[in-house]
């Protein structure tokens, strides 16, 4: 990441899943502080935009010589420079998974006004956005397509079939899941769900992800299913 605050990413980047992986070597996360690449004695990373307006614009020559740096002190053979932009394609699964092919991402964290457009022009492969939403700056869009992402890489999740079972492939959200105790608060777990039938059990989640779906999304009935194999679901958040 090459971002203004690197201290955001302190906690996200150091719990759960995300700590285990870099832990065992699984994925590697290096944060870069953008205004060691800024432009003179003071390390000048904004300046005020041509043409007036309010607000600063992010320089081209941090990240340019940040990216740069990168590449030097770091070669990839496959790399993707990405700006967490809400201009940019939505994150969906079909992304997360092209994204995790590659060796390295480089993540691009806007602040702002936004960045001079010769970065967009001359470094950045793709945009990507978290959604329709705008917000302060890149580096919260940035945890949650680093989630996304790591996800996919072998050996991130303890069970592989966790991924399987969580994504968004299918273009339906996932079923309801039940755990113990089997009665709570004058609520009763399905008894299909008690019945030792796998059979039954697999038709009463199919049809439970579909009412789920026609009820909280409809718009994904409508989006085509050719992206990915038809066993995955979505559960997650974004």
């Amino acid at each position: 990441m090459l971002t203004l605050f690197p201290g955001m990413f302190q906690g996200p980047l150091d719990e759960g899943i995300l700590a285990r992986a870099r832990a065992a070597g699984r994925i590697g996360i290096r944060v870069h502080d953008l205004r060691r690449f800024g432009v003179g004695p003071h390390r000048q990373v904004d300046d005020a935009p041509f043409g007036g307006g309010p607000g600063m614009v992010l320089k081209p020559e941090p990240f340019y010589d940040a990216v740069d740096w990168i590449r030097r002190q770091y070669p990839a053979a496959r790399e993707r420079v990405v700006l967490l932009s809400p201009q940019g394609a939505p994150l969906d699964h079909a992304r997360a998974v092209a994204l995790a092919s590659y060796e390295r991402l480089i993540l691009l964290c806007g602040r702002y006004e936004g960045l001079d457009e010769r970065v967009r022009e001359g470094l950045v492969d793709e945009e990507v956005a978290v959604g329709e939403a705008v917000v302060t700056g890149g580096e919260l869009p940035a945890m949650m397509l680093i989630d996304a992402v790591s996800r996919q890489i072998e050996g991130v999740l303890g069970n592989k079939d966790s991924a399987e079972a969580e994504s968004f492939r299918e273009g339906e959200l996932d079923h309801p899941c039940y755990t113990r105790p089997a009665a709570y608060r004058d609520r009763e777990v399905p008894p299909v769900l008690l019945s030792g039938d796998h059979g039954a059990i697999a038709r009463w989640r199919r049809e439970a992800a579909q009412r789920a779906t026609r009820a909280k999304r409809p718009d994904l009935l409508d989006r085509p299913r050719t992206q990915a194999a038809p066993s995955e679901r979505h559960r997650g958040t974004s």
